[in-house]
């Protein structure tokens, strides 16, 4: 691929004024990874924001503790502008038929902080409501760290339905109130934000890199290595290198490595993604954009997630996984996360 000139247009703070939601009230529905952080971050931004979610569950009760006063959907939809969705993609069809829809009214905004809903038409709105987007690139804890700090998650806006002639503005605002104006906010679609992520996650970031690891860890310690060597080279030392990513691209990780390291990269990676890895991946971005895979994962959904669940818990149990927690405990300057 040779270099390229890109036509997105880019939001930062003077062309996404907060004053966009002036005498609006927001209503945050969950308060999850993303909700607690849109709740928070638009609150401290100066907006009026009300939280729905059941008061009994644990983020419930950390909304009470953040200084919310939980409330059922329909009351804080019915009391709201904005109704920003942060509640589970395969949750949220069923939770707009019950108690969003009934009470999103001409006027009001929905929106979404992914496009998995809308762009493959589990949620339907009417044509007299606004439809936006603000995904922020980072998860929900790194939105309000990076806010408090003084800084911002980049994010993606987009408008599905604009009846209002105002939804750019109202989206802007919200992206600028969430902190995400300060590291800018790209325009896109629900239709590229939704695929792209997609893919990213399953071919890369979560899926292609969880395989990897396994497949380097199971390799090393089938030829004799020990498993806790094997962990350090395959799974402990992959943040050291995406931090260099992070910083730099590919070509300052490839600076900042020895030669003996960037020669092996450049001459052994292409055998380990190869032409047939390309040929999977680009199967699996069929079926993101045919709309087999969100289809699949609703039908899983609903059947209670069988397969899932026997896949997790299968990881779970994972060499790899067994031995990361062991050595994890011996690395208390890592504040180690382990979910039971």
């Amino acid at each position: 691929m040779s270099g390229f000139e890109t036509t997105l247009k880019i939001y930062y703070e003077k062309d996404a004024p907060i004053s966009g939601l002036n005498g609006k009230t927001v209503a945050v529905l969950g308060y999850g990874s993303q909700g607690h952080a849109h709740a928070q971050n638009l609150r401290d931004s100066g907006v009026k924001v009300i939280v729905a979610n059941r008061r009994d569950s644990a983020n419930g009760k950390l909304a009470i503790e953040h200084g919310f006063d939980p409330m059922p959907i329909p009351d804080a939809v019915k009391a709201a502008d904005l109704i920003i969705a942060t509640l589970p993609d395969e949750l949220q069809p069923d939770i707009y038929v019950r108690e969003i829809g009934p009470h999103l009214k001409a006027g009001k905004t929905f929106g979404a902080t992914h496009g998995f809903g809308i762009h493959f038409k589990q949620i339907v709105p009417s044509q007299d409501v606004d439809v936006v987007m603000i995904a922020p690139k980072g998860p929900g804890h790194l939105v309000r760290s990076e806010y408090v700090k003084g800084g911002g998650v980049p994010c993606l806006v987009a408008v599905h339905q604009n009846a209002s002639g105002q939804a750019m503005k109202t989206a802007l605002a919200w992206g600028n109130g969430v902190g995400g104006a300060r590291a800018g906010i790209i325009e896109t679609s629900f239709k590229n934000e939704c695929e792209t992520d997609l893919f990213g996650e399953q071919a890369v970031l979560c899926g292609g890199l969880s395989a990897l690891i396994k497949a380097g860890f199971e390799t090393l310690v089938k030829n004799g290595y020990p498993p806790e060597m094997a962990y350090f080279e395959c799974v402990h030392e992959v943040k050291l290198i995406v931090d260099l990513i992070y910083q730099g691209g590919l070509n300052y990780m490839r600076y900042s490595i020895s030669n003996t390291a960037e020669y092996g990269d450049l001459t052994r990676g292409p055998r380990i993604v190869t032409d047939e890895t390309k040929k999977e991946m680009q199967k699996i971005l069929d079926e993101i954009t045919s709309g087999k895979f969100a289809a699949e994962w609703m039908a899983e959904h609903r059947a209670g997630k069988p397969k899932f669940k026997a896949l997790y818990e299968a990881d779970a149990k994972h060499p790899v996984e067994v031995i990361g927690r062991k050595l994890r405990k011996m690395m208390r300057w890592i504040n180690s996360k382990e979910v039971d």
